[in-house]
């Protein structure tokens, strides 16, 4: 590292250190202004980030083909030509529970004991946040950077819908660029290099339906769905295909995994999961159910395609001619070198700024980056650990979140002003 490459890091260092206050209370304004999904509306929320980006000269555009979902798109030319980052975060966070006595408010934004809570404290407000102001401190940086800097601030990821990050993947691939740093959540002790593909599929079931006293009647739509759900649970037996030194990788990082995400989520990484979702049926306790709709969220790990899990979805439901199936979503399962230099970046700084190195850690949930994967552009993952995401006691430790920012801001730096 040069003598003017250190100070320049230690700048940035010192600006985060200075603007610790500023930056805890944007994230609490952040979390308080209301950005559920569904139903998306995150005007309030993206008024926030445009208000920040205001205040600090830059300019901006609005991508919005969904009026109350609009996308965020800043962009800024360093001091020399080099290669393109996009920072990428989402603003939408997940719908609000139903609240009971003694909840903390989801909406929030409160600061205690040392911890930020609210609705999207951890997904991903914190990382959007950090996405942010990164851009904000790099663009004092600009003319010592080599290449492009762009912000990606999209709404609508949490129901995987068109208006967000799919929607510029469409139309306007230029602001995807050579690599992709987002701050979804991961932990301090992991960097996500890759994520299993959600499948969601609805089933209707259909019979004649009966008195509730005549069961020899018909059969029973209800019975039927829980047989079938039964069965779909078999789909976490298949075998996904080898992904050669990434199995052993997967492997040694388990007990990272098991910490940042809970007891048990290495087990699951290489496995199909089943989560039926939602269920509706029948019209009154005492007839035989006619009709029963359901949802089913499959996650496919890395290895195995929405292919192979219809075939089997369609051997189960060889015993059931009342029911009829379809595919709502279906992201296939994504991931990049897990030694790509990003994450090599990512992981130094960690170290620099915590002595922490992230272990490289396939995921179990989604997030925009595959899209990036998809096109073939690297995308690393470093964020909060995801502590009571989508509950009633989501939060974000302040020094984590700190923590965040400053991995962000510098390897972002590192990124541009490599050779």
């Amino acid at each position: 590292m040069s003598a003017s490459t250190g100070d320049d890091k230690q700048q940035l260092l010192d600006w985060i250190e200075a603007d610790r206050d500023k930056l805890v209370a944007f994230l609490c304004e952040f979390i308080r202004r209301r950005s559920p999904n569904p139903p998306g509306d995150t005007l309030e929320a993206a008024a926030h980030v445009m208000e920040a980006l205001t205040g600090n000269g830059l300019d901006y555009r609005v991508i919005d083909p969904n009026k109350v979902m609009p996308n965020i798109v800043a962009s800024f030319e360093g001091g020399s030509p080099g290669r393109h980052l996009a920072l990428n975060g989402h603003i939408d966070v997940f719908p609000e529970q139903e609240p009971v006595p003694g909840d903390r408010d989801q909406w929030s934004g409160d600061v205690e004991d040392g911890k930020v809570y609210g609705r999207g404290a951890a997904d991903m407000k914190c990382g959007t946040t950090a996405s942010l102001f990164t851009y904000i401190y790099l663009n004092r940086l600009r003319e010592k950077l080599k290449g492009k800097l762009t912000l990606v601030a999209v709404s609508d990821e949490e129901t995987f819908g068109p208006w967000g990050a799919r929607y510029l993947a469409d139309h306007h691939p230029e602001v995807f660029g050579d690599c992709c740093l987002n701050g979804e959540p991961s932990g301090m002790g992991s960097l996500r290099f890759g994520e299993k593909g959600p499948l969601w599929l609805e089933f209707t079931v259909k019979t004649a339906g009966a008195h509730g006293a005549y069961t020899h009647a018909s059969p029973s739509a209800t019975k039927i769905a829980v047989g079938i759900i039964t069965q779909l649970e078999d789909l976490s037996d298949m075998e996904p295909a080898d992904l050669g030194n990434l199995e052993a990788l997967i492997r040694d990082a388990s007990s990272v995994i098991d910490h940042e995400f809970g007891d048990g989520a290495a087990r699951i990484v290489r496995r199909v999961t089943v989560n039926p979702g939602t269920i509706s049926g029948g019209v009154k306790v005492n007839m035989v159910a006619a009709d029963c709709t359901f949802q089913v969220d499959i996650r496919v790990p890395n290895g195995l395609t929405d292919e192979d899990i219809h075939k089997e979805v369609a051997r189960i439901l060889e015993a059931y001619p009342q029911v009829t199936y379809k595919t709502l979503v279906y992201n296939p399962p994504a991931w990049t070198d897990p030694d790509t230099e990003m994450a090599r970046i990512v992981r130094a700084n960690a170290m620099l700024v915590s002595g922490v190195d992230p272990v490289p850690v396939i995921s179990l949930g989604g997030t925009d980056a595959r899209l990036w994967r998809y096109k073939e552009v690297p995308a690393i993952v470093y964020g909060p650990a995801p502590r009571g995401m989508g509950s009633v006691d989501e939060h974000v430790p302040i020094e984590e979140f700190i923590h965040v920012v400053k991995c962000h801001a510098l390897s972002a730096y590192d990124y541009l002003t490599a050779a």
